[in-house]
């Protein structure tokens, strides 16, 4: 990490220092609050993302925030709280480069406020609620710099009516193995087709790397969680997914896939204005003619439903329905 963000209150937080322990070399450089960095004008995401900093700040207020409408695994409720802002890979469908002006990554050294927040967070139902911990990051991907596995997963393993979902491309999962399998704590794993993932998800690991991580943990004994959205319609997706989900079943137990959720990809306007200015000649924006729906940039009706409807029908085969998700938000 070349630069680290700090703000003034949280400089000689623990946190804090076990990261500068970790980047000596690092140059530090004091702020009153991360805003000052990652919500200036004039930055260019493209190239930040090139040779992005660490911003180390303090969470303040909102910290536990409810799901869009839809965006669910199968919980009474669901929420999101984002111990991180920004994600270690450059995947061309991400949101968050339309999202933010930075590609700093934000690190957010309270834990110990989300946990409070958490504990005391009141939900609309009896039933259990689920946190979703990589709605703006990637849960797991840098975990060997937040610790946020760690710690908590002790956290949710002792309040066994709050389920915790870690999302992830990632294979630095050996925080997991190190702990016995808690059942209300799903790692989910976002899987594309290998031909489309080269392509389109940079810097991630490769499909066979994310397979071979499911295969381990689900023989640990850990549940885990198939994401397969945003679903993308690449030449050849209809040989593409059924492939892909006849491989991920030859070698897992479709015992231990707690859930899958599917759903195609779909921006606001701006957002994904915003990201084709970007990168204008991705093959990703040149697959085929967008279309705005309801506010949202996805691709034809007809193709959604192809898509969307081949895969289901796929996952029918090895999964019963009460654990498949449509996301469509």
């Amino acid at each position: 990490m070349h630069a680290i963000y700090i703000e003034n209150a949280i400089r000689e937080h623990p946190r804090t220092l076990e990261v500068l322990d970790r980047f000596p070399r690092a140059e530090i450089i004091q702020c009153e609050r991360y805003g000052e960095v990652f919500n200036r004008a004039s930055q260019n995401f493209r190239l930040q993302k090139q040779r992005p900093g660490l911003i180390l700040a303090k969470k303040h207020g909102n910290l536990i925030l409810p799901a869009p409408e839809g965006y669910s695994i199968g919980a009474a409720d669901n929420y999101y709280f984002s111990h991180m802002l920004n994600c270690l890979y450059d995947c061309r469908y991400c949101f968050l480069q339309g999202m933010y002006r930075s590609a700093n990554y934000v690190y957010f050294v309270n834990f110990e406020d989300f946990e409070s927040a958490i504990e005391e967070h009141e939900t609309v139902s009896d039933g259990p609620a689920c946190y979703f911990s990589g709605f703006d990051c990637d849960s797991l991907a840098m975990e060997s710099v937040t610790g946020f596995a760690e710690r908590f997963i002790p956290f949710f393993a002792l309040r066994p009516n709050k389920w915790l979902e870690l999302r992830t491309k990632s294979v630095n999962t050996s925080t997991l193995s190190s702990y016995d399998p808690v059942p209300n704590i799903i790692t989910a794993f976002t899987m594309t087709p290998h031909r489309v993932a080269e392509e389109i998800e940079h810097g991630a690991p490769s499909f066979s790397k994310r397979l071979d991580r499911v295969k381990s943990l689900t023989q640990q004994g850990w549940r885990v969680g198939l994401r397969l959205d945003p679903l993308i319609p690449w030449p050849g997706f209809r040989e593409l997914y059924p492939e892909m989900i006849d491989q991920i079943f030859s070698e897992v137990d479709g015992d231990m896939i707690h859930s899958v959720t599917l759903g195609p990809m779909r921006f606001p306007k701006s957002m994904y204005e915003k990201i084709v200015k970007l990168y204008p000649t991705d093959p990703l924006f040149a697959l085929q003619e967008m279309d705005l729906r309801e506010g949202q940039m996805t691709y034809p009706r007809k193709i959604e439903q192809d898509l969307v409807g081949l895969v289901e029908e796929r996952l029918s085969i090895y999964l019963p329905s009460d654990r498949l998700f449509r996301q469509l938000h």
